[in-house]
């Protein structure tokens, strides 16, 4: 047999991996792109950007809100696939427009942090819980789990009642009131493995994980490596999006004949990592 012969390792490719905060304000760019720098491989590339919007929530715990994000996540994609991106991570737990930013994205791989994170739980427990913010969400997120095909390895969901908005107002409470939960999910509802349930519940794991005793998922920090690991694979592997079937883009040729994506990419701050 052949031994199989393949291009240089992905350790020695660059690739680039771009964080979307999908709100129209640059409140966690920094923060976020701070992390995304501390745990990224030496060659990544890092792009950390939010959106341009006229007026923005500073959340999407409503529908209303995420519905009004879409169509600029589309547009970011495609303008993802345009400049040669690795990879894209849509960054709330919602993973708001996945299936839409993907559909258009070229080879560029779209990431959604929810499913990253069930990925990456589903590899080191059998049940996991997630730590919502507000009961609010978790009707919505009872969805995503089902899409999927997770909703048998969900032990809970434990609610913190909190905001977004609340989560780096005061760290000390935050951390005390997802420890209480988290162990409540272990002792209460037979949980292995915590997700933390929004991407602004950054920088809580680490303490978390080490009161509680389970691995606890971050899923900032599952996300961007999830797309990381994609994008060198991608490069390494040739393992791009799938453009057939279900996965088949509409054609530039229609696109160009209905007009669209003529208005400029709507990015508003960039933070480059």
């Amino acid at each position: 047999m052949d031994t199989p012969t393949f291009p240089t390792p992905a350790h020695d490719v660059p690739v680039t991996v771009r964080w979307l905060n999908p709100i129209g304000r640059p409140t966690f760019d920094a923060p976020i792109s701070e992390l995304l720098h501390a745990i990224k491989l030496p060659s990544t590339r890092v792009e950390v950007l939010s959106l341009a919007m006229a007026a923005s929530s500073t959340h999407l715990e409503y529908r209303a809100y995420e519905a009004l994000t879409y169509a600029p996540i589309v547009h970011i994609a495609r303008d993802s696939a345009q400049h040669n991106i690795d990879a894209l991570v849509l960054g709330c737990f919602y993973d708001p427009a996945l299936e839409d930013a993907r559909e258009i994205s070229g080879q560029t791989v779209v990431i959604g942090p929810c499913q990253a994170s069930v990925q990456v739980a589903a590899n080191l427990a059998n049940r996991f819980s997630i730590i919502v913010g507000r009961n609010k969400w978790i009707e919505q997120m009872h969805g995503r789990i089902r899409a999927y095909g997770a909703q048998d390895r969900l032990a809970s969901m434990r609610s913190l009642g909190m905001g977004v908005d609340e989560f780096q107002r005061d760290h000390a409470l935050t951390r005390r009131t997802i420890i209480e939960q988290a162990r409540r999910a272990v002792e209460e509802d037979g949980a292995e493995a915590i997700i933390l349930g929004c991407t602004i519940e950054f920088g809580f794991f680490e303490e978390v994980q080490a009161q509680i005793g389970v691995p606890v998922i971050d899923p900032v920090v599952a996300a961007f490596k999830v797309a990381e690991a994609a994008a060198g694979m991608k490069r390494r592997f040739g393992w791009s999006p799938s453009r057939v079937g279900s996965c088949e883009p509409p054609s530039e040729a229609e696109i160009k004949a209905f007009g669209l994506f003529q208005e400029p990419v709507p990015i508003g701050n960039r933070i480059n990592a």
